[in-house]
């Protein structure tokens, strides 16, 4: 995946400063066109560009994360119109003291009564006019600045959720990996072993294909994808492996599909129900079946096990199964938000697992 060019935070400093440009670029604009070259009037229009500035970051960048995000609302409230209300009167004595233009204030008043419809109604100062509008355009940015921290935090603490469901998907990965499973390991040994006096040729393609499981557990399962022609070959070599300690009478029937279009897939994604049905399908004493298979049928994936459930094996156990088949419900939940469906039916003699999964990206 190629780096962004720009990161969100890089994106949103680009965006203030293009705000600010224009900010600044407006009232000279009116000024140079339709102004009647009174600068005073243009300074003063700055003022209020600094001032409303000085609201919107200092509640942006310190109140609202320090107070409102950490509960304490009422200081907040009670900072944000102390705020208002230090920078109007430091708005009213700069005002007063370079840019007051009294000959333009009162222009303004006749012109706005003559405007009016009724001549007689007393017509409230210009400076009531400055206050109000500042007051209300305080206010409004008080709020803006609010909205904007709030909804960045939203942002933020969705961003997190979100590293930590992977970091949770990675966890439950590794954990899956070491229970793929030491017994097997240690069982598998023990049968080629045995095997190496009787049939070498079976056990070398035994000690080969165990290499090839290990290799996959250590290395390839370690990126968040892989093929699913990988995955297949591994449940091949893992099936093949556990098959040196079925008894005659285990029957099992595998069925995979050979060619197709091969697309990526999460790793270890179905082998904890075959590792399941291989942990309580099988029956030293009676007959008992395992079966395994696999479809891709258009856009979907169609993976189903279903097996004997024996006398030994137990209600608690068939719940819990390597990572644990609830855990694997809720790695599907994340990796397939609303893109699979899982049936798990259990009856007395027969334990049935059906997964359903879209497709993800074909390789191509």
């Amino acid at each position: 995946m190629k780096k962004p060019l720009l990161t969100n935070r890089e994106i949103q400093i680009l965006l203030h400063v293009v705000a600010w440009i224009i900010i600044i670029i407006i009232p000279q604009y009116i000024s140079h066109t339709y102004g009647d070259g009174n600068t005073k009037g243009l300074y003063r229009s700055y003022l209020y560009i600094a001032i409303y500035g000085v609201i919107f970051y200092l509640n942006y960048l310190a109140l609202v994360p320090r107070l409102f995000l950490l509960e304490k609302k009422g200081w907040y409230v009670l900072a944000a119109a102390a705020t208002i209300f230090i920078l109007y009167f430091t708005f009213d004595i700069v005002n007063n003291q370079y840019f007051e233009d009294k000959e333009h204030d009162r222009q303004i008043e006749e012109i706005m009564k003559k405007m009016s419809p009724n001549q007689n109604a007393p017509k409230p100062p210009i400076k009531q006019f400055q206050v109000i509008g500042f007051f209300s355009s305080s206010i409004l940015l008080t709020g803006f600045a609010l909205g904007l921290s709030v909804t960045n935090k939203l942002a933020q603490n969705e961003k997190k959720r979100k590293e930590l469901e992977k970091e949770k998907l990675h966890s439950e990965l590794a954990f899956l990996k070491n229970q793929v499973s030491p017994h097997f390991f240690f069982n598998t040994l023990n049968n080629i072993y045995s095997l190496i006096g009787i049939d070498g040729a079976t056990a070398q393609e035994s000690v080969l294909k165990l290499s090839k499981l290990m290799r996959y557990l250590l290395y390839e399962s370690e990126q968040g994808e892989t093929l699913m022609s990988n995955e297949i070959s591994f449940m091949h070599n893992y099936i093949d492996l556990m098959k040196l300690r079925l008894s005659p009478r285990v029957g099992l029937e595998i069925s995979f599909p050979e060619k197709f279009s091969d697309f990526s897939v999460p790793p270890l994604l179905f082998i904890p129900f075959i590792e399941n049905a291989f942990k309580h399908g099988i029956n030293s004493r009676e007959k008992s079946f395992i079966r395994i298979g696999m479809e891709l049928v258009n856009e979907e994936i169609r993976f189903v096990t279903e097996n004997s459930i024996g006398k030994s094996s137990q209600t608690g156990d068939l719940q819990h199964s390597g990572i644990g088949l609830e855990n694997v419900k809720k790695r599907l939940g994340l990796l397939f938000p609303g893109k699979h469906h899982l049936t798990i039916d259990r009856t007395e003699t027969v334990f049935k697992v059906e997964l359903q999964i879209q497709k993800m990206k074909q390789q191509v």
